[in-house]
């Protein structure tokens, strides 16, 4: 683990955003490791300075753009396009699918970094690029503050600021010791 990847661990223990527990996940497998991103959310200094390496490796790709998906993704997006001095795109979702919404529209030739807070399966950052792309937009990268899925192949390249060592299972292979502790659903997306 590198000093970066160190501080951006502890910057993360520090805002109480890793619980340990049996959650069910949105991707509808199970963990005993989740990351409650709106502890990290809450915190703005302590958020700045774990966008700041996604930023570092965004700043040289010629992005017009930075975007997020609803909800934690539009903050990272926020912050990340604050910090590269670019305007923010935020991606929601209505009737089970990402989209722009509120008149929302891509000038010609836009260039994209997608942003989002906890990479496990890759859906959230898929969906929000095709959205992007079928507005007309082409992606560009990928960043994730927190990557739990490890070497996931999104197509492009894809930059983690803290790779976690968080394991996941099946809902039929939800080893015993983890099926005795009581199951929490945390998170907004309704089970897959």
């Amino acid at each position: 683990m590198d000093d970066l990847s160190e501080k951006i661990g502890d910057l993360l223990r520090e805002s109480g955003a890793i619980l340990n527990g049996h959650f069910l996940l949105t991707s509808g497998r199970h963990s005993a490791v989740y990351f409650e991103k709106f502890r990290l959310l809450e915190e703005p200094g302590i958020l700045s300075q774990v966008c700041e390496p996604i930023a570092e490796f965004f700043r040289p790709l010629g992005l017009t753009h930075v975007a997020g998906p609803t909800t934690g993704g539009i903050i990272i997006a926020f912050e990340v396009a604050r910090q590269l001095g670019l305007p923010a795109i935020y991606v929601e979702s209505e009737n089970g699918k990402r989209l722009l919404r509120r008149g929302k529209t891509l000038p010609d030739n836009s260039l994209i970094g997608v942003v989002d807070d906890v990479l496990t399966t890759g859906i959230s950052l898929r969906e929000t690029g095709a959205a992007l792309e079928e507005a007309g937009g082409k992606i560009a990268s990928y960043g994730v503050l927190i990557n739990r899925a490890g070497n996931l192949d999104l197509g492009l390249p894809l930059y983690s600021a803290y790779e976690a060592k968080a394991e996941s299972f099946a809902p039929d292979d939800v080893p015993d010791w983890l099926e005795a502790i009581p199951v929490t659903k945390p998170g907004t997306r309704v089970i897959a």
